[in-house]
């Protein structure tokens, strides 16, 4: 199966703020640029420095109408930063001298409006050749990090989502977050999303994926492209033949694959455990939250997953709360990968907006904190492999 190749993140620069909408319709048609980060005014050297540092994009779309000696003065900043990155210079029209100067000062590509969609994607092959010229069809396959929970309620779908994000701004490589909560999934209606495809037609297509078909199942949220599960709850079987292709296709295109699952007891995340990378099995501290996560746990031992492949997550910690980690631990018999703090204020904001969760809030500053752990071990490191025959059978007629 080829592989897809990827869109090139960016960070766009424009004062000029009709040239970025016109610029935006563009990319977005012709997914060729994927805007992870936008500055709506030329910005100094340090706050530039500090956004290139943060968000790391393959190149920065830069505004060379509105001033262009400000414009060059930038793409100097940009090409001699600690933090380099290409830069396209775009324009409102062909400006032979804005051509000129913004090349000679170092930008590697130069468009203009309309900006055609295939000049656009003549320009971001280009790019690409310069951004991994050791890049082959046989490149390293993407980890897919499941997330479910043994008790509805216990926030693994928030979790999901939360480290979705961060992992995208972590690393900046292509990330999935894809909704499997075929029944009743919850990502769509956090992040607010009006799109009418879902994971049940990426199933019903699975032997048709290609860089034709992809895209237009997928909708994008702060640089993360999300598969949402469907508006309808979908109550029938979920072929796991399609479900194996749908997740290969993915560990081609995408470097991260977030995700969230109904709860663990179902055939449906049984099956997608099967296929994952890493398995976090999210409970609460309550005592039926964590009676339910024990007997999660002893099945997902009965069916044959070893140990190392799936951990606990404890989400909604109070300070009051009088178990400790190291008691769930004997519990569970099962180590406990990371945990969460009880932060109401600052979800119902996330959620209330759609959009991640602040940063410097309690639970964001764990969500990095996952994300950093995460990210610390490369992308398809520990790939899977694979469960016992009697494992398979026990999933076949779970």
């Amino acid at each position: 199966m080829k592989a897809k190749a990827p869109e090139i993140t960016a960070l766009l620069i424009s004062p000029d703020r009709e040239l970025a909408r016109q610029f935006h319709v563009s990319a977005e048609r012709s997914r060729t640029f994927q805007v992870i980060s936008e500055m709506k005014s030329y910005p100094q050297q340090q706050t530039l420095e500090i956004r290139l540092r943060q968000f790391n994009p393959d190149v920065v779309l830069l505004d060379v109408a509105s001033n262009l000696e400000t414009a060059c003065d930038i793409i100097r900043v940009i090409t001699t930063s600690s933090h380099p990155a290409h830069v396209v210079g775009f324009h409102a029209r062909n400006d032979s001298d804005a051509i000129l100067r913004s090349l000679r000062m170092g930008a590697t590509e130069f468009l203009y409006a309309p900006f055609d969609d295939e000049t656009q994607r003549e320009a971001v092959a280009r790019l690409q050749r310069l951004l991994r010229p050791q890049q082959t069809a046989e490149t390293e396959p993407g980890s897919i990090l499941v997330f479910s929970s043994a008790k509805p309620g216990s926030g693994a779908s928030t979790l999901a989502a939360q480290t979705a994000f961060a992992i995208r701004r972590a690393t900046g490589k292509r990330t999935l977050l894809a909704d499997f909560d075929v029944m009743g999934g919850m990502i769509g209606f956090y992040l607010k999303l009006n799109h009418n495809r879902s994971v049940l037609d990426a199933l019903q297509l699975s032997d048709q994926l290609n860089d034709s078909t992809w895209p237009p199942l997928v909708t994008s949220c702060e640089g993360v492209d999300i598969l949402p599960a469907p508006e309808t709850p979908y109550t029938g079987p979920i072929d796991p033949n399609r479900l194996h292709t749908v997740f290969e296709y993915a560990r081609l295109n995408y470097d991260w694959i977030i995700v969230d699952l109904p709860v663990v007891f179902q055939r449906l995340s049984l099956m997608a455990i099967s296929e994952s990378d890493r398995a976090f099995l999210v409970s609460t501290s309550e005592l039926p939250s964590l009676h339910l996560a024990r007997k999660a746990v002893n099945l997902l031992s009965q069916i044959g997953f070893p140990k190392d492949r799936f951990q606990i997550m404890v989400n909604r910690i109070n300070k009051r709360d009088e178990i400790a980690i190291s008691d769930i631990e004997k519990l569970f018999n099962c180590s406990v990968h990371s945990r969460f703090p009880n932060d109401y204020f600052s979800l119902h904001r996330a959620v209330t907006l759609g959009q991640p969760v602040d940063g410097h809030s309690e639970l964001g500053k764990a969500i990095e904190t996952l994300a950093g752990r995460l990210a610390a071990v490369p992308a398809g490191a520990g790939k899977r492999n694979g469960l016992p025959a009697d494992s398979k059978a026990a999933l076949s007629f779970a």
